[in-house]
């Protein structure tokens, strides 16, 4: 079934892509990526712009969460000129790391909460993390984020308290506390039924769109692809690739 939607959606006839002014965040041009020497993504060329929703899909092993990890400088880039912001991925230094990464939110399919606290200090501790101190400011914070994902009275609840779908919330509530310029959602509807996962999907459009930040998914579901359109890059073979439809 998969397949059949894959193939239906690269069927369709390449339009021209109307000419914008939005800005180019993420600029990749004849990027290789290795892991452990064994080359991953070849020939990578790349861009994505403020507001984008990107769907990136493939196989799995096809280099999609390799991809998504040279975003964020966890993979090197061994070759080609790869920016994102104003940050040269290749030539980056190791202090600066940590400010290209407050810059992006990260969504994960296992959610990575922390089991040992509330919401609210899950979200606490990011925040202190990333050096804020003020308990007003840091409340105030953790309150716009839980509101905006609809979470805002189970500030309170245990991480075990929560359904999956309500798990995934407080996770993409906390990719947004330092108001992220590119959200990138690795599989995040992977362990949600049908329902919950389409109404993540949602959740990711409407922040795309009322927060103007790109919005990068991976995913297997070739159906949300379809009925949540956005644009879409196929890792195959070694390659990315964008699918005009």
């Amino acid at each position: 079934m998969e397949q059949e939607i894959l193939i239906e959606i690269e069927k369709k006839p390449i339009e021209t892509k109307p000419v914008n002014n939005k800005e180019i965040i993420v600029e990749y041009k004849h990027v290789e990526l290795d892991r452990e020497n064994v080359n991953i993504l070849h020939d990578v060329n790349i861009s994505i712009a403020k507001g984008d929703f990107v769907y990136l899909i493939g196989k799995v092993g096809s280099g999609k969460s390799s991809f998504l990890k040279s975003l964020y400088r966890e993979l090197p880039i061994k070759s080609g000129d790869a920016r994102i912001f104003n940050y040269e991925l290749s030539s980056i230094k190791k202090k600066h790391i940590p400010y290209l990464r407050r810059k992006i939110g990260i969504v994960f399919q296992d959610f990575q909460l922390l089991t040992d606290r509330s919401v609210y200090k899950n979200l606490e501790f990011v925040l202190r993390a990333t050096g804020s101190k003020n308990k007003g400011l840091i409340d105030m914070r953790i309150e716009e984020v839980l509101t905006q994902v609809g979470m805002q009275n189970k500030g309170y609840k245990m991480p075990h308290e929560l359904s999956g779908g309500e798990q995934q919330r407080v996770v993409i509530a906390r990719a947004l506390l330092n108001d992220p310029e590119i959200i990138l959602a690795d599989e995040p509807t992977g362990n949600l039924d049908p329902e919950t996962g389409n109404q993540i999907v949602q959740l990711l459009h409407k922040i795309c769109q009322d927060n103007e930040a790109a919005v990068i998914m991976s995913t297997h579901n070739y159906a949300i692809v379809q009925k949540y359109p956005g644009k879409i890059i196929k890792c195959e073979n070694g390659h990315l690739k964008e699918i005009i439809y």
